[in-house]
């Protein structure tokens, strides 16, 4: 009976400090992660249900061949930043819908994203609901 009783007793210490490793590791990467990614675009995902109360202002699609469209009008890839900024012009919360057909390469959503990180507009990623 006593190496039973001791058995249980060892298991619980040592289940107890695994479980304050884990909890250390935690509080670690808590405190941790937003120091990782600095410099990352802050990007709203749109929900998949329900209304939007944002009214769209500009929207950029880009096709799985690598053609730019802002606001259903093709564009090449080098007047796209000149074409959002004349869409844009006056707004007070400049917003660009991203829409980015199946199979895009992430390269080319970075590159709009991009243009809106340095001109301050917000980026709304258009997905389809599931």
């Amino acid at each position: 009976m006593n190496l039973r009783g001791r058995n249980k007793v060892s298991a619980e210490f040592s289940m107890s400090s695994m479980t304050d490793i884990v909890f250390l590791l935690l509080v670690f990467f808590l405190l941790t992660s937003p120091a990782i990614t600095p410099d990352a675009l802050d990007l709203i995902l749109p929900k998949a249900k329900g209304k939007s109360s944002n009214q769209q202002k500009a929207s950029v699609s880009i096709t799985k061949d690598g053609a730019y469209y802002v606001n259903k009008e093709r564009v090449s890839e080098f007047s796209i930043e000149k074409e959002l900024k004349t869409a844009l012009a006056g707004q007070k919360e400049p917003t660009i819908i991203l829409r980015a057909e199946e199979g895009v390469p992430i390269e080319d959503a970075v590159f709009v994203m991009d243009i809106a990180n340095k001109n301050n507009f917000k980026v709304v990623l258009a997905v389809r609901p599931n």
